[in-house]
């Protein structure tokens, strides 16, 4: 903080000197910092090479430290998903999907940290992912960056640090995302096509892209731009899993052997070792596959309008559709009579077949130093064969208008209004299972870190094996909405300095519910349970294995069922009980900011930059279901919140000679707390014995986070194209968010109206009724400090001998030092493209690698808490021929070496989840007229 007030005390120290310094420079020549050759020569370049220049161009005129991405040309985005773009920027990490980029971590924080606008204004949109276990669906502030076609945007712009006339938030950084206007273009028109179609080595379906700009511009007077995009695919993510893992006590063990569990064929040795208790079972040894058709289309309009010379109205508007219809298939360990998801059962009850009354053999047990169960041989397990299907429907809506007033040469204003709903839907998550009877050999490797499974003696596709289950219904609504004003205002104080002052307004509400119709209650269980499957069955196939899994039409018609989350009309089935995560939060901020932009000599160096001073005002509010035994709803809670504060912010450049360049900003941002943690949904419980209560709730009245970060970077300009960079930045962040307990036995204890909970909640009570454990999320006390080096480079290699000189390299690496309260985060990141490029033809190939990362943390070795991503490498290619001026033939590679994707549990990094997606090609011709 010293050093963030220190340096502001420079930037006002500037704004009183500037002006004699800005004296000394002659108004006819260029700036410090500015070649004279800047002024007289233009070079154009085109292509990838065209791009990167731009994008340095932007880079190196702004008063932030920025990264930019700019399109290729209309509708030639540099890749096919903006998160694969973003990845070639120096401090940005992505998680890919079925080998398709998703979200960004930036500078040591992750998703939910960085903040995303479209057109100037806010954008929040959310997918699912096909895997529970990477959180598979979740309300969020994170952006999903594949819920939009990459063809549709111009450029992408990476804020890494703070300026008070940016948005507060977005404590990791902002991400600029711009759709092409009219006037981008010249006047007449303008526009393109692109058809491209792909296949995945897995899927061997035929993916279509399609994707059309068109333009029309009447001499920067009136323009109107429209934009489509269209795309349709299968993917197929396919592997081994568990669900983590299971510790059975001494005592279930010893139940399970007495109910006639067969340890013999083991040596006394291993007999004992599996009574104690102290083994760690893998839960659920699966051979899965995870297939999806997605639809995405995407459509933007643009129009702009001068109605005078001076002033400038821009109508944006985006809709977005990303549709996946997913089917999720497991041959996995099941048993009926046994604990958890283990790979041994006893005999299952008299509803089931008679192959099904058997106990398990365990011929063969191993385990490592850490009682890790690392390999199980057994016969007669008992297996579950689970067909998930579900539908999910994401819209999203946005409509912009921005104007632009040049009152004078020195006054001017600008600013825009907003709209933006964003909506995530899932109107079936059905599972269909069976159950099946067989031998299992389960290998994870002396290390617990592989997978092998086989299946001796018995035939996964024999329906003779299986027998049926049950189905799960399921649905899922969640929705976002935003609403946003901004006006702010120019004025030029002088050749140095410029003033600039705004307001905000910035809405923000979100909502969902989740349903959960399970068999026990849907009455499906008692009429089809051990029932035969040989009528309703089919194979499926995968690169890991072939089985039998259950036929959706099949077997509804067969037992008159279908998606429900009521009786069925044959009278099987009772009410709906398992309501969850119902709530609704909402966020409304008022801003206001000043901020001295200046533009000077200083020793004859051009030195620029800003200061500045944001202030907010948050009101926050949060309604939830209160919840209790069998989720029965008790009553709703509503929890207020509110805060506020100024953020001073500092930003400088310094030009030492024409080509490098020296930044430092002193900054300090926020981060708005996570949606689940402010959530005001929450649990209470009495006890029907000892009489206490217990509850929870989520805490609308979270503080955000708070940064003060420092920023230092060199950069060295060359050629067209070259850029070296070397940045170190230091964050202190506080606030983070942990869990308060409030009890009796502590001596602070809450009443129920201190707590927020509703009364109607437990019967009897009142307002001052003592609420024996209550907990809720709160903000904690101390600072983490996050330190990072990012360095980069690119340039075309013009120094080789011809055909040589037309190679090019762009490359950058990443290292920081997080504290491990941090998760989400690789500590070496580095990605490079080499690229060669001429006239008619170019061809590029790419590197991006991450080393592993944690997506949660515990102290303890075995806990499960723990659970990360083990280090991947990605490689990517792609290649252009001209076949004339307007008429170009692509081709693309993704994931060309098949990059396995693979998730750990605990300290040891034991294999949770590993699965392969396959390469994708993709070949294509664009128009240009």
């Amino acid at each position: 903080m010293k050093m963030l007030m220190t340096g502001a005390a420079a930037g006002a120290l500037f704004f009183i000197a500037a002006p004699t310094y800005a004296q000394t420079t002659t108004p006819t020549a260029p700036k410090a910092g500015q070649a004279e050759s800047d002024t007289i020569d233009t070079v154009v370049v085109t292509g990838y090479r065209g791009s990167l220049t731009k994008a340095r161009k932007l880079k190196r005129e702004s008063n932030v430290i920025k990264d930019v991405i700019v399109a290729e040309d209309m509708a030639k985005f540099p890749e096919l998903n903006l998160a694969e773009s973003l990845q070639r920027l120096p401090g940005v990490q992505i998680n890919r999907e079925a080998g398709e980029g998703r979200r960004i971590s930036l500078r040591g924080l992750g998703p939910d940290f960085a903040r995303v606008q479209l057109n100037g204004m806010e954008v929040l949109g959310n997918v699912d992912s096909a895997q529970d276990s990477r959180g598979q669906r979740s309300r969020d502030r994170a952006f999903d960056f594949n819920i939009f076609a990459s063809e549709l945007f111009s450029r992408v712009e990476v804020e890494k640090t703070y300026q008070a006339a940016q948005h507060e938030g977005g404590m990791a950084g902002t991400v600029g995302l711009f759709t092409g206007k009219p006037f981008d273009y010249p006047s007449g028109t303008k526009g393109a096509v692109s058809v491209k179609l792909g296949t995945n080595e897995y899927t061997k379906d035929t993916q279509p892209r399609i994707a059309a700009l068109y333009s029309r511009n009447w001499d920067d007077k009136f323009g109107v731009a429209l934009s489509i995009a269209y795309g349709k695919r299968e993917t197929t993510e396919q592997g081994h899993n568990t669900y983590n893992y299971s510790k059975p006590s001494a005592s279930t063990l010893a139940g399970l052997v007495t109910k006639g569990l067969n340890i013999s064929k083991l040596s006394s040795a291993q007999q004992a070792k599996f009574l104690s208790g102290d083994l760690y079972f893998a839960d659920g040894n699966r051979i899965s596959s995870w297939n999806a058709k997605m639809e995405r289309l995407g459509l933007t309009a643009a129009v702009q309008w001068k109605p005078a010379e001076n002033v400038l109205l821009t109508l944006d508007a985006l809709h977005g559709q990303f549709t996946t219809e997913r089917s999720e298939l497991h041959l996995a360990t099941r048993p009926l009579a046994s604990t958890g998801s283990v790979a041994f059962d006893t005999a299952a009850s008299t509803v089931w077949p008679a192959a099904f009354q058997t106990n398990s053999v365990i011929n063969n047990i191993a385990w490592d130093s850490t009682n890790y169960v690392t390999m199980t041989d057994v016969t007669n397990m008992t297996f579950g064969s689970e067909n998930r299907r579900s539908r999910n429907e994401n819209r999203f809506d946005q409509l912009v208008l921005t104007g632009k007033w040049d009152v004078s040469e020195r006054l001017s204003f600008d600013g825009h209004i907003g709209y933006e709903k964003s909506t995530y839907k899932t109107p079936y998550d059905d599972k269909l299972y069976m159950r099946a009877k067989g031998n299992l050999i389960a290998n994870y490797g002396s290390d617990g870190r592989s997978a092998s499974f086989q299946y001796p003696g018995w035939d996964t596709t024999n329906p003779a094996n299986y027998a049926l289950d049950s189905f799960y219904y399921r649905g899922f609504n969640n929705s976002s909405e935003l609403k946003e004003a901004v006006f702010n205002g120019r004025y030029s104080l002088s050749d140095v300095w410029t003033l600039r002052a705004g307001v905000a307004y910035h809405e923000f509400t979100q909502d969902g519910i989740d349903k959960f119709y399970d068999d026990n209650v849907n009455g499906t269980r008692s009429k089809m349970r051990g029932k035969p499957v040989a009528d309703v069955t089919t194979v499926f196939t995968n690169n890991f294995g072939s089985w039998l899994i259950g036929d959706y039409a099949k077997t509804f018609a067969k037992y008159n069922e279908y998606h429900r989350f009521g009786p069925n009309t044959d009278g099987t089935g009772g009410a709906l009980q398992d309501i969850e995560n119902v709530y609704t939060t909402s966020e409304k901020t008022t801003s206001v900011y000043v901020q001295a932009d200046w533009d000077s000599d200083i020793a004859g160096k051009r030195f620029r930059g800003n200061v500045g001073l944001r202030g907010y005002q948050t009101d926050t509010n949060s309604t939830g279901w209160i919840q209790g035994d069998s989720y029965a709803y008790l009553g709703t809670t509503d929890v207020d919140g509110s805060y506020s504060g100024v953020l001073p912010t500092l930003n400088t450049v310094l030009e030492m000679t024409p080509e490098v360049l020296v930044r430092f900003s002193a900054t300090q941002n926020l981060n708005r707390p996570g949606m689940g943690s402010m959530a005001a949904k929450g649990s209470a419980f009495k006890d029907d014995t000892s009489g206490e209560i217990s509850a929870s709730r989520g805490n609308p009245n979270l503080k955000p986070y708070k940064d003060t970060t420092l920023d230092l970077a060199v950069e060295y300009y060359f050629g067209n194209v070259g850029l070296v960079s070397a940045g170190v930045f230091q964050k202190d962040v506080k606030n983070f968010i942990g869990s308060a307990d409030y009890s009796t036995k502590d001596n602070n204890a809450l009443t129920f109206a201190q707590a927020g909970i509703p009364i109607s909640s437990i019967p009897g009570a009142t307002a001052n009724t003592i609420i024996n454990d209550f907990s809720m999320p709160i903000n904690i006390d101390g600072t983490q400090r996050i330190k990072g080096i990012e360095l980069a480079g690119q340039a075309q290699f013009t120094f080789l001998p011809a055909p040589f000189d037309k190679f090019g390299m762009q490359a950058n690496y990443t290292s920081l030092d997080i504290p491990e309260k941090i998760t989400g985060i690789s500590k070496t990141s580095y990605n490079a493209t080499v690229f060669y490029e001429t006239d008619l033809w170019g061809a590029r190939a790419s590197l991006s690698h991450r080393d592993l990362w944690y997506s949660g943390r515990n102290d303890s070795v075995m806990s499960a808490s723990t659970r990360g991503f083990e280090a991947g490498t990605y490689v990517d290619a792609s290649a252009f021929w001209n076949v004339s001026k307007k008429l170009q033939l692509t081709l693309n590679g993704i994931n060309l070496t098949n990059q396995k994707d693979t998730q750990f549990w605990g300290q040891n990094r034991y294999l949770y989840n590993q699965n392969q997606s396959g390469a994708t090609y993709m070949v294509g011709l664009s128009y240009k007229f």
